[in-house]
C-alpha cells in the first residue's frame, strides 16, 4: 500500500514592501524522494517558476503575485499546497519596514476622516505590511465591528448612528499594530457647513515659447501651488508648455471631471493678453501678433465650468492684461448663469502687466509669491484672495505697476479648506488614480536596478535608477541612463526646463535617490513606446577589467499619454480597454519589457493539472489584497501633502 504525500508545512501569504527579499516554505511526508515545484500566477496566467524545485522558494518582491508548490513522489501521486498571496506595497514611506523587522505587523496607510451624507456610502481603509500578511478588525468607539474583517470598511447606507471615531488592528502571529483612530461625521456635511462633493484642479504653465519670449516663472509657480492643493485634497493635474490643442484637450479633459457640487479651479501662468474685457492665454506655438483664433479664451472656460453645475469655480490667472489687438472680433461667449458661485482672480489689472520676482534660484511670481501665503487659510475664498491682494499692494518692488484685481459672484462663504463628501461618481474615479509604479531589472552580472517613476508634473516624469545592494562582486560601479531617440521638439523643452525641473525635484526626493536620473517631459507629445537604455560601468575585482553591459527598457506610450487619450493605444482594437471617464492622474499600470539585449523575454512554461486559485484556500490572507489597492494606497500616500516621504 502506497503511503498518501502529506503537506506538513504550508507557505504563507505575506504582505512586504517591493524590492524585499524573504523565502516562501513547504514542507511534506510521503515515500522517499519527494519532488517539489513552484508555480506562479499573475492575472489569469499560471506559469511554472523554471529552477524553483526545492522546499523554500526565495524571492524579491515586484509584483503581487499567487504562489503553490507541487509535490509529488516516484508513483505519480502529487498533492498541491495551499495557494498563497505575495502582496507587494509599491509605495511605503521612508524608514519602512524598521531595520530588526522581523514580520510583525507595520502600518503603511491610515484611515482618513470621513464627512458623509445621511444615506450615502461610507468607506474606510488602511493597509499593513507583515509576515505572515494581517488580518483585519475595525472599532468604532472602541467597540468591535464584527463584521469588518478586511483592510477596507465600507458601509453601503451611512446612517447618524455610524458616526463616531474608528480604529482598525493589524495583527498576525508576530504580534498586532493599530491605525491612528479617524472621526467619521455623518449627516453633518449638508447641515451648517458647506463641502465638495469632489475638488479637482488643472494648472497649466508656459514657459518655452516658439514665437515670444520665454518666460521662467510659471514652471515654479505650477509646481508650488500643485503641492498646495493637494494638501487641500484636490486632484490636480499639472501640466507644462502647451500648444493650442493640447491645451484645448486639457480643458476638455478637465471639464469632463466636472460635477454636481465640486470645487473646480482652473489656474494659468504665462503670456496673455486682454481684449475689450475678454482674457486669452497664449499657447506656446501662438503666432505673431496675437490673435483669438489662436488663443484660449478663459471666459468660454469658466462659461462651460459653470454648466457642469459645480458649487465653487475659480479661475486665477497669472498672466498679463495689456490690451492687444482692438481690431480684432470677440470670441463668442453667452453670459455667464447668475448661480452665485465664480470667482476671479487676476494676478494685475486691467491693461497692466504681472511680475516674476527672481528669488535664488528661482523665479516666482509676484501673484503667487503671496497666494501660497494665504492659501491655506479657513476663510472665504474671496476674503483670501483679499489678503492677497493687499501683501501684494504693500510689496514695494511692484508699487504703481501691478495691482491684484478681484472679480465674483460668490454668494456663499464657501472656503478651499471645505471637506469633501464625494457622491458615487467621485469615489469611483478616485479609485482609477494610480501612481506610477516601481520595478527591479537585472543585469546579466547579477546586480539589480530599481526604477523609478517620479512624477513632478503631469506631463513631465524623472525615472530613477539605484543599483540595490548586495554589490560585493564589482566595485566603481556607475549606472547611465538615457533615451535612445526623441523628437526635436522634445528634445528643445527637455533642455528648456531640465535645471528648473532638477531643482525643484530635489526639493521633494533625497540627493541621493537622484544619482542617475533621466528627465520624460512633453508626455503628451510621444507617438510611440520610449526606449531606455541602462548602461553599467564597473570594475572586476578579479581581473580589474573595466566592464560595461546594458539593458534596455520599454514603457507604453499608453501609459505616458494616458491624460491625453480616453482609450489605450497600446492595444489591438479588438483588445481595447474600456475608457475610464473622470482619470485625473497617469494611471495604467507600467509595462517594462526588459532583457540584456532590449527584446521581450520569453514567458516561463506552464504547469499542467494545477489546482485553480478561484477557489483555493489562501492561508493568512485579507481579501481584499489586490492590484487595484495598490494603487489606491501609492495614490492615498502621495496626496499626504509637502514635506512628508514620498515613495
Amino acid at each position: 500500500m502506497q503511503k498518501a504525500i502529506t503537506i506538513t508545512e504550508q507557505p504563507v501569504s505575506v504582505s512586504v514592501p517591493v524590492g524585499y527579499s524573504f523565502t516562501l516554505r513547504c514542507r511534506a511526508q510521503g515515500r522517499p524522494s519527494l519532488q517539489y515545484q513552484w508555480f506562479c500566477q499573475y492575472q489569469s496566467d499560471c506559469r511554472l517558476i523554471p529552477g524553483a524545485t526545492n522546499q523554500d522558494l526565495p524571492i524579491t518582491a515586484e509584483l503581487t503575485q499567487l504562489y503553490t508548490c507541487r509535490v509529488n513522489d516516484l508513483h505519480r501521486n502529487v498533492v498541491f499546497s495551499d495557494w498563497v498571496k505575495v502582496e507587494v506595497q509599491q509605495c511605503v514611506a521612508r524608514g519602512l519596514p524598521p531595520q530588526l523587522w522581523q514580520g510583525e505587523p507595520v502600518i503603511v496607510l491610515n484611515p482618513s476622516e470621513q464627512w458623509v451624507e445621511l444615506g450615502q456610502p461610507l468607506q474606510l481603509q488602511c493597509a499593513a505590511m507583515g509576515i505572515p500578511a494581517p488580518s483585519y478588525q475595525w472599532y468604532r468607539n472602541g467597540n468591535l465591528l464584527e463584521q469588518q474583517k478586511r483592510k477596507k470598511l465600507q458601509i453601503t447606507h451611512a446612517k447618524v448612528s455610524d458616526s463616531g471615531t474608528y480604529l482598525c488592528c493589524a495583527s498576525n502571529s508576530r504580534g498586532e499594530h493599530w491605525t491612528s483612530a479617524v472621526d467619521v461625521h455623518i449627516g453633518t456635511c449638508g447641515s451648517g457647513r458647506f463641502f465638495a462633493t469632489d475638488k479637482i484642479a488643472l494648472l497649466v504653465g508656459n514657459n518655452c515659447y516658439q514665437h515670444h519670449p520665454n518666460l521662467v516663472a510659471p514652471v515654479r509657480d505650477v509646481f508650488e501651488l500643485s503641492r498646495l492643493l493637494e494638501r487641500l485634497g484636490f486632484q490636480v493635474v499639472s501640466l507644462l508648455d502647451l500648444n493650442k490643442a493640447e491645451m484645448a484637450t486639457a480643458v476638455s479633459q478637465f471639464l469632463q471631471l466636472l460635477g454636481k457640487g465640486v470645487y473646480a479651479v482652473f489656474y494659468y501662468a504665462g503670456h496673455g493678453y486682454e481684449h475689450l474685457g475678454r482674457n486669452y492665454m497664449v499657447p506656446v506655438d501662438a503666432p505673431q501678433p496675437y490673435a483669438p483664433e489662436n488663443c484660449i479664451s478663459v471666459q468660454r472656460i469658466l462659461q462651460k465650468m459653470q454648466q457642469q453645475k459645480t458649487a465653487l469655480n475659480i479661475i486665477l490667472l497669472d498672466t498679463c492684461r495689456k490690451w492687444y489687438n482692438p481690431g480684432c472680433a470677440l470670441s463668442q461667449v453667452q453670459p455667464l448663469e447668475p448661480w452665485g458661485n465664480t470667482v476671479y482672480g487676476y494676478s494685475t489689472s486691467e491693461d497692466a502687466e504681472a511680475y516674476e520676482l527672481q528669488d535664488g534660484a528661482f523665479s516666482s511670481g509676484i501673484f503667487m509669491k503671496y497666494l501660497k501665503k494665504h492659501i491655506l487659510k479657513e476663510k472665504k475664498v474671496t476674503h483670501m484672495l483679499e489678503d492677497v491682494l493687499e501683501d501684494i499692494g504693500r510689496d514695494p518692488l511692484v508699487t504703481g505697476k501691478q495691482v491684484m484685481e478681484i472679480k465674483h459672484t460668490l454668494k456663499e462663504a464657501r472656503s478651499l479648506t471645505d471637506p469633501v463628501c464625494p457622491s458615487r461618481a467621485a469615489t469611483e474615479r478616485q479609485g482609477h488614480n494610480q501612481e506610477l509604479p516601481s520595478k527591479t531589472v537585472t543585469f546579466p552580472c547579477g546586480v539589480r536596478v530599481k526604477l523609478r517613476f517620479l512624477r513632478l508634473f503631469s506631463n513631465l516624469i524623472f525615472v530613477c535608477a539605484k543599483p540595490q545592494p548586495p554589490l560585493a562582486h564589482i566595485t566603481d560601479p556607475q549606472l547611465l541612463l538615457h533615451r535612445l531617440t526623441e523628437t526635436d521638439d522634445v528634445a528643445i523643452q527637455r533642455e528648456s526646463s531640465l535645471d528648473h525641473a532638477e531643482t525643484l525635484l530635489a526639493l521633494v526626493y533625497k540627493r541621493e535617490e537622484l544619482d542617475c536620473i533621466l528627465q520624460l517631459c512633453a508626455l503628451q507629445k510621444i507617438q510611440t513606446d520610449v526606449v531606455l537604455q541602462l548602461d553599467l560601468h564597473y570594475i572586476q575585482p578579479s581581473t580589474k577589467q573595466k566592464t560595461c553591459e546594458s539593458l534596455q527598457t520599454t514603457l507604453q506610450k499608453s501609459l505616458l499619454r494616458q491624460f491625453f487619450n480616453q482609450r489605450s493605444d497600446s492595444q489591438p482594437d479588438s483588445q481595447q480597454a474600456p475608457a475610464r471617464t473622470g482619470s485625473v492622474c497617469l494611471q495604467d499600470a507600467l509595462t517594462l519589457s526588459t532583457d540584456p539585449k532590449g527584446q521581450a523575454s520569453p514567458s516561463a512554461g506552464s504547469g499542467h493539472g494545477l489546482p485553480s486559485s478561484s477557489s483555493s484556500n489562501f492561508s493568512s490572507e485579507p481579501e481584499e489584497n489586490d492590484e487595484s489597492d495598490l494603487g489606491k494606497l501609492c495614490l492615498a500616500l502621495l496626496q499626504a501633502g509637502p514635506g512628508q516621504d514620498r515613495p
